[in-house]
């Protein structure tokens, strides 16, 4: 039977593709990718600008985005952006991948609350190694420091879903910030991911060895950027 979505029910999507999951506990899976395009926040080291510093895509219905997981899946979707979590009909779209039997991830930078469906709630909250402090005159700097971290929200969805927290590792120093957060979110060291930043793989090769001895002596867990080692920094992977 047809799952009973709006009929009239679109959303913007930057692109859809199938890969294998690049981050995570999850890595290494062959997945179905969902990117939405817009996002509240502007990061400095954006990997996907094209869903935040200048969103890029186009509407797509609710039954056609379906149809491509129908087609591709092979059990697990990831809806990542941008930002999901405040894309229109999100819940919708969980519902709908969920009466699909999809196991469902959600990547968010966990700063804003929606009612979805999730198996895993992938949340990688941005520390101060993202904020654009030398882009367009620094008049991102106070959005973005006011937004990047939602302890109420962080809290509700560590509460309410399985997840992992993610976080981005520019240089060693982020570490005090990372405890603070970890701590201040009462979060299980085991859940948490250390993850080096960079688009290029020379530059992922030399900060992953420091960042995997700071797991070892944290018990923090190690993420790779996988989809950066097999295909490059390109769209689609």
């Amino acid at each position: 039977m047809k799952p009973d979505w709006p009929t009239r029910c679109h959303m913007y999507i930057s692109e859809l593709f199938y890969s294998v999951q690049g981050e995570g506990t999850l890595t290494g899976v062959p997945s179905v990718f969902i990117r939405t395009s817009g996002c509240n926040l502007r990061c400095t080291w954006c990997d996907t600008p094209y869903t935040s510093w200048k969103p890029e895509g186009s509407e797509m219905p609710l039954e056609q985005i379906i149809g491509y997981v129908r087609q591709q899946s092979r059990g697990h979707v990831v809806v990542t952006g941008g930002e999901p979590m405040i894309a229109p009909a999100i819940g919708e779209l969980t519902r709908a991948l969920r009466a699909e039997g999809q196991h469902i991830t959600i990547e968010t930078a966990g700063t804003v609350w929606a009612e979805v469906e999730c198996d895993l709630m992938s949340i990688s909250p941005k520390l101060a190694n993202s904020v654009p402090h030398d882009r367009d005159g620094g008049r991102w700097v106070e959005l973005q420091e006011r937004l990047r971290y939602q302890p109420p929200v962080l809290r509700r969805l560590i509460s309410d879903f399985d997840y992992q927290l993610k976080f981005v590792v520019a240089a060693e120093a982020d570490l005090t910030e990372i405890r603070r957060i970890v701590d201040d979110l009462n979060a299980r060291p085991d859940k948490v991911l250390l993850m080096p930043e960079g688009t290029d793989p020379a530059i992922l090769a030399e900060r992953g060895p420091w960042v995997a001895e700071i797991c070892k002596q944290t018990g923090f867990r190690f993420t790779q950027r996988l989809h950066v080692a097999l295909y490059g920094n390109r769209r689609g992977t």
